[in-house]
């Protein structure tokens, strides 16, 4: 998101973005993604969930198939908050 401290990865085009929070947090992903969603309001999948290995890479994936509308008011959240 622009003006947060999440780091955005290459993506090749999708409904999903990843960004990397490992600047901001020495949480798990899961940890993370609920601490977002509870507490910020922002929810978000975390990576490790898609891994057999339940590897964990300080990674979340937001969905962007969305509302403008709901896509402005997470991005005001993480502007807010995540810094």
């Amino acid at each position: 998101m622009i003006g947060s401290a999440l780091k955005p990865l290459a993506s090749e085009g999708s409904y999903f973005q990843l960004y990397d929070y490992s600047s901001i947090s020495n949480s798990g992903d899961k940890e993370f993604a609920k601490y977002l969603t509870i507490e910020i309001g922002v929810a978000v999948i975390p990576v490790s969930a898609f891994y057999s290995s339940g590897r964990d890479e300080k990674v979340v994936r937001f969905c962007f198939a969305k509302k403008e509308k709901t896509l402005a008011a997470a991005g005001a959240l993480l502007r807010r908050n995540i810094t």
